[in-house]
């Protein structure tokens, strides 16, 4: 991508704009019916839930979705009972709501509520769930990030003003009372400079803004699976890797285009760079939008988990809280 290219996207993504004396911006705070339904909303009446074996897979789509799903470098534990402990997630709530749907398997009641020692493995049926683990503990979790990084910019009005914070509503209490407030983890320095350098690498394309800046909960939810890496010993490369298999699992749609994008130029997915492909050229929605206007026949669409590119989310001023929920 040229650097003329690139320049438009920088700036795209620096730019907010102030109408009335409010901020906004264009890809901050994200605005959806309800505030629980990242996932239910998705899961609801959606014939496109059933297994990959029940419809056809193509083999683009199995090299960027692998319908047997990915292990990822993470040990869960009992992180979810301590999510719980803390009053993060309020269980009843949590767990009425995928009740409702007849959606709350054991291996859900385990990630949550019990102890679990083999390494992680994403799949098309857990993505969502794993997405809202992984916010609660973005959100959680105490860190400098969290506490001197984008979200604390007083132009914004608050913290407690995006998506990522006023959109977490089954905590005991409100999100803020528990906004970097839990130490759950004892990063070293050196581990906390890799998940500050590698959050200002990864973009979403229902956002604009990198990890570092995570206004919605796909950003928030990023920044705690970064940081269980860090914790865990992960190197940086491991820690690009697992990231684009993560976002992948949450915006099938966006990166089984970039995979053709991608094949149109002589490259297969398992030789990206997936540095380069979580950067702002391909994975913000700017960047996003661009590589998309260059695909001739994209990929079948198939549902995300959570807020997406073209799912009628809107940008709104930043005191209107609420945004993707779980």
């Amino acid at each position: 991508m040229n650097n003329e290219i690139q320049e438009e996207i920088i700036q795209d993504q620096e730019t907010s704009k102030k109408v009335d004396g409010i901020y906004t911006l264009p890809t901050a705070i994200i605005i959806a019916g309800f505030v629980i339904a990242g996932e239910m909303i998705y899961n609801a009446g959606n014939s496109s839930l059933q297994t990959p074996s029940a419809k056809q897979v193509s083999a683009a789509e199995e090299a960027v979705l692998p319908s047997g799903g990915v292990e990822l470098p993470v040990i869960w534990g009992d992180l979810g009972s301590k999510l719980v402990s803390t009053g993060t997630i309020d269980a009843d709530k949590f767990i009425a709501i995928y009740d409702q749907r007849g959606a709350f398997t054991e291996e859900y009641r385990k990630l949550l509520l019990g102890q679990n020692e083999g390494k992680l493995t994403i799949t098309n049926e857990n993505a969502g769930y794993m997405l809202n683990l992984f916010w609660a503990l973005g959100l959680a979790s105490k860190n400098p990030i969290l506490e001197s990084g984008e979200m604390t910019d007083p132009s914004y009005g608050g913290a407690g003003n995006f998506a990522s914070t006023g959109g977490w509503t089954i905590a005991q209490g409100s999100a803020m009372d528990h906004y970097s407030r839990h130490k759950f983890f004892d990063l070293t320095s050196e581990q906390q400079d890799l998940v500050d350098k590698v959050s200002r690498g990864i973009y979403r394309p229902c956002c604009g803004n990198s990890t570092h800046f995570p206004d919605c909960n796909h950003g928030m939810a990023m920044l705690g699976f970064l940081e269980l890496m860090a914790s865990q010993g992960a190197s940086e490369q491991d820690m690009w890797k697992a990231a684009l298999v993560v976002n992948s699992y949450w915006f099938p749609d966006t990166y089984l285009t970039i995979a053709s994008y991608m094949k149109s130029k002589g490259i297969e997915w398992k030789d990206v760079n997936p540095q380069e492909m979580l950067g702002i050229n391909y994975s913000s929605a700017q960047g996003y939008a661009k590589i998309a206007t260059q695909v001739s026949r994209p990929p079948q669409q198939r549902s995300g988990n959570g807020c997406g590119v073209g799912n009628g989310a809107t940008v709104a001023p930043p005191r209107q809280q609420g945004g993707c929920g779980i």
